[in-house]
């Protein structure tokens, strides 16, 4: 890689990181920047500890899996741990570079996009239930992926509904991408 092309990885305005196995093997100032650690603190460490929980960290995978087998590319937004211990949501892109071992190497991309989500606090499990809602899955269908009873996924809807005061799912969704509107 030449000078110009270095310089434009690691000032990019967007977080890259080069992953195998889900284990950082390079990344660029902008993704220290944001999860505030110093570089060589990243560096052939597991992503396990941008997740508030193993758990979490688990399911993140096990979603995003699928649709890295069947098109090599998979994108969500998500609440990530910052350093300090504070989570902020972030728009993340993966993109496979080994598409018979999905995880083998991926390169993923991470932006900020906390600023157009209202900042209130909530738990990890919560967390998964909304990032499934955005991808458009019903009660029973988040059920299933979080092994967990549709009746408890109702009880999350509606304590989602009430923490940030709104009537319906889609009000809830539009407020959590900033727009307002459903």
């Amino acid at each position: 890689m030449d000078d110009f092309e270095k310089l434009a990885f690691e000032q990019a305005p967007i977080g890259i990181v080069l992953t195998e196995n889900r284990v950082i093997k390079t990344c660029n100032q902008t993704f220290v920047d944001l999860f505030g650690y110093a570089h060589d603190e990243l560096i052939n460490q597991s992503f396990r500890m941008l997740y508030e929980t193993r758990h979490e960290f688990d399911a993140i995978r096990d979603i995003g899996l699928t649709p890295l087998r069947e098109t090599g590319s998979y994108t969500d937004e998500r609440l990530m741990l910052h350093r300090d211990g504070s989570m902020f949501w972030c728009r993340f892109r993966a993109q496979t570079l080994t598409p018979d071992d999905p995880l083998g190497q991926t390169v993923l991309t991470f932006a900020n996009i906390s600023e157009t989500h209202q900042s209130i606090s909530l738990t990890p499990r919560e967390r998964q239930v909304v990032m499934l809602l955005r991808k458009g899955q019903t009660s029973k269908e988040i059920a299933r992926t979080l092994e967990i009873s549709p009746r408890t996924v109702e009880d999350y809807r509606a304590t989602l509904l009430a923490k940030f005061k709104v009537k319906n799912v889609a009000e809830l969704l539009a407020h959590l991408v900033g727009t307002g509107q459903p």
